[in-house]
């Protein structure tokens, strides 16, 4: 049976190595905090006008700005900053967290769409970062479907 990690992989198109090479320099120093809100704001923007209903509907439940919050921290965290995510929610548990929506192939191209559009957006992130981190976020995503199938499967 593949791992979560091997799924990812196989389905988003990059290898583990490439994912992780967010950890081989700290981010969040390069960046600064502000790079961070700008991306998830601009994220959670397109997220909250797209028009397809059935995508609008999976972050129904949630305030854009609670989750505008929640990603920005989490990336500052994950990327090399302060670990604001965990001192406010606990450990992220991304698949946990995750349980409730359905996180579908389809799903997660979509998300992934809004994310390379938001990361083009923010000019304060330079390119290097923004391949590193859409790596990250593309691998993360499908580890994100794995553990919905896995969810499906119990």
């Amino acid at each position: 049976m593949q791992s979560l990690q091997q799924k990812a992989s196989e389905w988003s198109g990059v290898a583990t190595t490439d994912a992780f090479a967010i950890d081989n320099e700290n981010l969040f120093e390069k960046l600064g905090l502000e790079a961070f809100v700008n991306l998830s704001t601009d994220f959670y923007n397109r997220v909250y006008d797209d028009e397809e209903e059935w995508f609008r509907a999976i972050f129904a439940g949630s305030k854009k700005e609670d989750a505008i919050r929640n990603q920005y921290e989490f990336f500052v965290q994950r990327m090399g900053g302060p670990p604001l995510y965990s001192q406010r929610k606990g450990h992220p548990a991304l698949i946990g967290r995750h349980r409730p929506f359905p996180v579908t192939h389809k799903a997660a191209e979509r998300w992934l769409g809004h994310m390379q559009q938001a990361l083009d957006s923010v000019p304060d992130i330079d390119s290097d970062s923004k391949v590193k981190m859409m790596n990250f976020f593309r691998h993360t995503a499908f580890f994100l479907v794995a553990g919905d199938q896995l969810k499906n499967q119990s």
